[in-house]
This record gives C-alpha cells, sequence and structure tokens, in this order.
C-alpha cells in the first residue's frame, strides 16, 4: 500500500502508487513506526522543494524521526502547493528563485524567512486550508508553471494553453469557466512572470 506522501497542487498530502518528480518537506509530521501521518500538516514555514536523490544519497522514506518526505508530480505542482526551492539541495534553483522573486515583487533580494512568511500567508486560509485567490487579468496571459483550480479540478498554464492535472499527467483541457481561482501563490506567480522557470512534466 503506498504511503501517504504524494502532494498535490491543493497542498493535500495522499496516498498515490504514482512517482514523484521531486522530493520536498514541510517539518516532521509523521510517526516512524507506524509510517502514517500525524494530525499536523507542517511543523514549520519553510515548505521546501528538494531533489529526490542528493550526493548520491537517497533518503529511506518516513524510517526516522526526521522531516517528512513529500512527492510533488513536478515543479509547477509543488509551487502551486505552496513550497519554494530549497537552499541546500537545489542552491542554483533556490538563488534564481530568489532573484526573480526580488524583480516580480518589486523588492529588496529576500531572505528564505522572508519568502516563506509571505507564502505562509498565500497559502493558508484562516481555518488551514488552500487559500485561493482572485485572479487578475486574463488566464491566458498568466505566466507557464502557474496554477488554477475549478472546483476540485487543477490546471497547469502554459504558452496560454490550459493542461488538466492528475496523477497520470497533464491532459490538454478548454479553459474552465466557472468558479475559477489562483492555486499558484501571487508572490510566486510574480517570480514566475519575471522568469523563473518551473520544472514541468509536460
Amino acid at each position: 500500500m503506498p504511503l501517504q506522501n504524494r502532494v498535490t497542487p491543493f497542498g493535500e498530502i495522499v496516498a498515490s502508487p504514482h512517482r514523484g518528480m521531486l522530493m520536498g518537506n514541510r517539518g516532521i509530521i509523521h510517526d516512524p513506526t507506524t509510517r502514517t501521518l500525524l494530525k499536523r500538516r507542517w511543523t514549520t514555514r519553510a515548505w521546501i522543494i528538494c531533489v529526490c536523490e542528493f550526493k548520491g544519497v537517497r533518503r529511506e522514506v518516513m524510517a526516522r524521526r526526521s522531516w517528512t518526505e513529500l512527492f510533488f508530480f513536478d515543479e509547477a505542482a509543488a509551487l502551486a502547493a505552496g513550497h519554494r526551492p530549497c537552499f541546500y539541495c537545489q542552491r542554483q534553483r533556490a538563488k534564481t528563485f530568489q532573484a526573480a522573486w526580488a524583480t516580480g515583487n518589486e523588492t529588496i533580494l529576500p531572505s528564505a524567512p522572508a519568502m516563506d512568511m509571505i507564502l505562509h500567508g498565500e497559502r493558508l486560509d484562516a481555518k488551514g486550508g488552500k487559500r485561493r485567490h482572485r485572479i487578475e487579468g486574463s488566464i491566458a496571459d498568466l505566466p507557464d508553471g502557474t496554477m488554477i483550480a475549478s472546483g476540485d479540478n487543477a490546471y497547469l498554464v502554459k504558452a496560454g494553453e490550459m493542461h488538466l492535472w492528475s496523477w497520470e499527467g497533464y491532459a490538454p483541457s478548454p479553459t474552465p469557466a466557472n468558479n475559477v481561482s489562483l492555486l499558484t501563490p501571487p508572490a510566486t506567480v510574480r517570480a514566475l512572470r519575471a522568469g523563473y522557470g518551473p520544472l514541468i512534466r509536460l
């Protein structure tokens, strides 16, 4: 039976047999004895995106009292959930994201904790669920890698076209017409618009 450690673009942590392209964490949120999640879904504001293997080492998943290994379909889905690149195992990509964040958000080069503070307010609503944002302007004008939602469905924006997300992969889709909202945090969308290119499995 698959472990409950796959993260959807909505930020939910689910069990799925499909492999993720990237790994990440939100702190320690599992019991290593049972390899199951605790009630909390995060213990730190630093929700990060990591590579699955670093310096030849692959972690044994949920095997010890250390950070909980979570997996994402791709980077676009991870960013939509509210994560950011890790400065340890993805230092160059994290620095590129940081620079794009500064440009897109018209601010000085932010520290990792400063980005985490903003992302924490943009990814969670008052009840701790996924916060959805109003889309300003045309959906087709959103930068590549942005994800939007309509109901329970998530869509990737790429070259002005929509692609319905699932664990099986993206499928071309018409632009949803009803109850459309922004999943990717606005500060991250501005970083995408400023030139950050997420890894997309399309």
